[in-house]
């Protein structure tokens, strides 16, 4: 059984643990359980009702209506409602896929999507939408971890044959992108996808994967001294502060452009520093993907 501190329960949900020990005190709710010491710690069920809780909290709801509510109730209001416009069916019959475990057809709608649409519209409006959902159907008990596994799994060959498949001629100065992801972060998908994006625009790319180190970076960048180094967090499980990592990543690579992505840096203390940029959202992070690789257009890249 997974056990889960509070610490944990914090950066998984978003909801300060001060928060979590006020709704607790004002509302006599225990959102934890307690070891025969007196010690707390939160289990995976405990996990998904936070889950749930912070979802429609931070759509809105008050805290004080959704303890009211017992736990189907708030599945139902965590159920997203879906619309994929022309993709329906293709998105339908991927759901259907997942959920059986059924690769074949799973590759075979995924392959005429990427016929009709091109790789790109395929990941950013059905792979990443049913990724999302499939997500939300954990959280909400209407799917298990070994449905998201499975998707991905495929989803991340799908990515790497792609990549393989480009076949480029670089300009002698093109910029070059060592990718990776921090320590604790093991989302591996959003950064593969930018590895196509760069290399289909021109840009070199050095792919290092996930849970990457300091020291693993620098010994990188000793021997291919790349131009950016780019990362996408989804998740900050580290024990060190999202602004600490941040400035151990500009201290230590000096003279080179951090790029960062995703949502767990969204509402936290970014550095001002100029070789520092985050990309807030999917629009940003094309224009870096298809920023010249030799003159960027945008100076802070």
């Amino acid at each position: 059984m997974n056990q889960f501190s509070i610490r944990d329960i914090e950066k998984l949900t978003g909801i300060k643990a001060h928060t979590l020990r006020i709704w607790e005190q004002r509302y006599q709710y225990d959102f934890s359980k307690r070891k025969e010491g007196g010690h707390r710690y939160y289990d995976g069920e405990d996990l998904k009702k936070l889950l749930r809780l912070a979802f429609l909290y931070k759509r809105g709801h008050k805290i004080s209506s959704l303890l009211e509510l017992e736990q189907e109730q708030l599945v139902a209001y965590c159920l997203p409602e879906f619309n994929t416009d022309r993709h329906q069916e293709s998105f339908r019959q991927l759901l259907a896929a997942v959920a059986s475990f059924d690769q074949e057809t799973f590759n075979q709608v995924f392959h005429l999507l990427v016929l009709r649409i091109g790789m790109q519209k395929t990941m950013l409006e059905i792979i990443f939408p049913l990724l999302n959902l499939i997500g939300s159907k954990w959280l909400c008990d209407r799917a298990i971890p070994a449905q998201e596994h499975f998707c991905s799994e495929l989803v991340m060959k799908k990515l790497l044959l792609a990549i393989d498949g480009l076949e480029m001629e670089y300009a002698e100065n093109a910029r070059t992108v060592l990718l990776f992801t921090p320590a604790g972060e093991f989302h591996e998908i959003p950064v593969l996808f930018m590895q196509y994006l760069l290399k289909k625009n021109g840009s070199k790319c050095i792919y290092y994967g996930k849970n990457a180190g300091i020291q693993s970076l620098k010994d990188i960048c000793e021997v291919h001294n790349p131009t950016h180094l780019y990362f996408h967090l989804i998740t900050h499980l580290d024990d060190c502060p999202l602004s600490h990592y941040l400035q151990e990543l500009i201290n230590n690579f000096p003279g080179k452009k951090i790029i960062a992505a995703g949502p767990a840096l969204e509402k936290q203390l970014l550095p001002s520093d100029p070789s520092f940029t985050w990309l807030k959202d999917t629009e940003q992070m094309l224009q870096f993907s298809n920023a010249d690789p030799v003159n960027s257009w945008a100076q802070h890249y």
